[in-house]
């Protein structure tokens, strides 16, 4: 199947919960310049609202993602605006 290498570090919001290796679900990433969503299957159960990094292509709509906390967002607290 073909894989859709623009979806490979791109990050996106799970929609519906994965389920580690019994079942996929479903997330919403910002791709393309817009927003699409993918199954996606994780190695460990991600709640839905968790926000993930996709770091695989399984083609046909079908994404490997792990559970991404952005470092930035650290940076919030005392440089917001800064600049």
């Amino acid at each position: 199947m073909p894989q859709d290498e623009a979806v490979i570090g791109c990050t996106g919001k799970v929609l519906i919960g994965t389920r580690g290796s019994t079942g996929p679900g479903e997330v919403l990433v910002r791709v393309r310049g817009g927003s699409e969503t993918f199954l996606a299957w994780s190695e460990d159960p991600l709640p839905a609202g968790a926000t993930v990094l996709v770091i695989e292509s399984r083609g046909c709509r079908e994404i490997g993602v792990i559970e991404w906390v952005d470092p930035l967002d650290a940076l919030d607290g005392g440089t917001a605006g800064a600049g």
